[in-house]
């Protein structure tokens, strides 16, 4: 039975255990990229393309004589190449909007995994609890939560705030049966975070940082600034250890910030999963409303920096998350995610007697709609939440990422497309050791 659900703790290793932690996670880092290379060189070379099955045997050669590599466990070693095909099965699967595997730079997220037959799991008491680990013996980790199924993978990873390990469990839970309550539409903002159709007042995300947090984190990066301009000019280009302690507390302003954000939107889409019908949401494209306005050198963009700032205003509440949370979660729940079209939303008039679509309702994009045709007035972020669930209510069926994203790339030239994207990327890729 597969894995279907994660649970994921806080680790408390030693400090002898975190400094073995620390050196395999830059050793699985080292071995992707060294077989990342190995692959594109191949391919380049004879047109035979490599998978894990190959280059583990020439990783068992390769631990007889490399020391960083036979203190890797063997299983650690051969999950990064298994995660490698992974990598560029979802690259040449049309469905898939991965991009071409990269090589990992040394301030990448470190993780080790591990197959569920090499870990096994105790229950120490109430709270605590203990994994076992190959070569380092067992860790403590704080038991937030029963595993609840059967254990089958296991991955220790590292943020800003600390080392964590995470678990994949089959529970063998059936899906639950279709819930028999009305639905509902939801217009994810930035001023409004989220408004529900059927409420009146919108769902706030709180700040995720404070105002001290905020100085705080301005000010350790204009302190990571200066050090990094004197590091290049007097050192080569090498870090201090003052500069890794500034990233280092700069990493856990930002971990801290990034579980706030986490938190809110697993509690939002949890609720809208459990007690609804079905969700109705924009179908949006993140990545287009979230690009750069910069443009080039010989036509340079105008307002770049307001731009920039809703950017980060959108990126901050995390559709692309909450879009990702309620797709699995409506299944769990016995619920239905349906993708509206989001043309005109915020222009349509939520009256049921009106509809009309008119730019002059919401003059300046103001928080205000106001038909101009019927006199209907009502909050813009509610307005477009109640045209979203009309939409949904019409459409009658689901639209889970996978399907639009198969819809959208079916065409016939696209695996053309993407081999050529991968040739090209290995071409320009060719002579980066990237270690």
């Amino acid at each position: 039975m597969k894995a279907d659900r994660g649970r994921k703790y806080r680790l408390y290793p030693t400090p002898g255990q975190e400094e073995v932690l620390t050196s395999w996670g830059h050793s699985a880092r080292a071995l992707w990229n060294v077989a990342l290379e190995q692959r594109q060189y191949v391919y380049k070379q004879r047109g035979v393309t490599l998978r894990s099955v190959e280059q583990s045997r020439s990783l068992t050669a390769a631990r007889a004589e490399i020391d960083w590599l036979r203190e890797l466990p063997a299983t650690a070693g051969q999950q990064v190449l298994r995660q490698l095909d992974l990598a560029y099965d979802n690259f040449f699967n049309p469905a898939h909007p991965a991009g071409y595997p990269r090589f990992k730079k040394r301030g990448s997220r470190m993780n080790l995994s591990f197959p569920g037959q090499t870990v096994k799991v105790r229950k120490l008491n109430r709270h605590w609890a203990e994994v076992q680990v190959l070569k380092i013996g067992w860790v403590r980790f704080r038991l937030s939560r029963a595993l609840g199924g059967t254990l089958r993978n296991a991955t220790i990873s590292r943020n800003g705030t600390g080392w964590h390990v995470s678990f994949g469990v089959a529970t063998g839970v059936e899906q639950a049966p279709p819930l028999d309550r009305p639905g509902c539409g939801v217009d994810f903002g930035v001023a409004a975070s989220a408004y529900v159709s059927t409420e009146e007042r919108p769902r706030l995300m709180p700040q995720t940082l404070s105002a001290p947090e905020r100085a705080r984190l301005k000010h350790l990066e204009q302190k990571r600034a200066r050090q990094l301009t004197y590091a290049k000019k007097h050192q080569g280009g090498r870090c201090s250890n003052r500069l890794r302690r500034t990233i280092e507390q700069i990493a856990k302003i930002k971990a801290r910030q990034a579980n706030r954000r986490r938190d809110f939107t697993h509690k939002l889409t949890t609720d809208l999963a459990k007690n609804h019908g079905y969700v109705g949401i924009e179908d949006l494209s993140v990545q287009n409303m979230t690009k750069s306005a910069k443009g080039t050198a010989e036509q340079p963009g105008t307002k770049v920096r307001a731009k920039a700032g809703l950017n980060r205003s959108v990126l901050d509440n995390c559709p692309g998350e909450r879009r990702r949370q309620l797709d699995y979660k409506c299944r769990i729940y016995g619920s239905e995610l349906r993708l509206v079209p989001a043309f005109h939303t915020s222009n349509t008039c939520g009256n049921p007697d009106c509809g009309k679509v008119d730019p002059k309702s919401r003059p300046g994009c103001g928080r205000l709609f106001v038909c101009v045709h019927c006199g209907f007035e009502d909050d813009a972020d509610h307005n477009a939440a109640v045209e979203i669930h009309a939409r949904a209510r019409r459409t009658g069926g689901s639209v889970t990422n996978s399907t639009r994203r198969r819809s959208s790339a079916s065409s016939p030239g696209q695996p053309r497309r993407r081999m050529r994207e991968a040739r090209s990327a290995a071409t320009a890729a060719k002579g980066n050791r990237g270690l």
